[in-house]
């Protein structure tokens, strides 16, 4: 399985965001690498991932996918970039490879990173 990086762009989670979040962690299988990093500054994204990681940035425009064809997009090594208050900047999302969007209906930063958690755990049973 290739290593995942759900990065966002903010400050800590409140402690239930970060339970939720820690609890999917526990339940992926193993070889099922995810890692999270949080950044204060967007202009660092460059040097917190490998050169190889394909990019996706969530934006509630972007392309909507089921759950079996989000399981498709684990095959290679991404990295989901969740923005801070004010999203992801114009340049970090052209710099994508894609745009994804968990919800058409904008998200807290948190209870998005809880999603995304939630269904990287629901895509490797997909």
């Amino acid at each position: 399985m290739p290593r995942l990086h759900v990065v966002a762009l903010a400050p800590r989670l409140p402690r239930w965001a970060e339970e939720a979040c820690a609890e999917y962690a526990e339940r992926m299988p193993k070889g099922y690498e995810v890692e999270r990093i949080n950044l204060k500054d967007e202009r660092r994204l460059a040097a917190a991932l490998p050169k190889s990681v394909r990019l996706i940035a969530l934006d509630e425009r972007g392309r909507e996918l089921t759950t079996a064809q989000f399981a498709k997009l684990l095959d290679t090594p991404s990295a989901f970039l969740i923005g801070g208050a004010e999203g992801l900047s114009a340049a970090t999302k052209s710099d994508a490879q894609m745009t994804l969007r968990l919800s058409a209906m904008t998200l807290p930063h948190a209870l998005a990173q809880v999603l995304l958690l939630e269904q990287l755990y629901r895509a490797h049973r997909a």
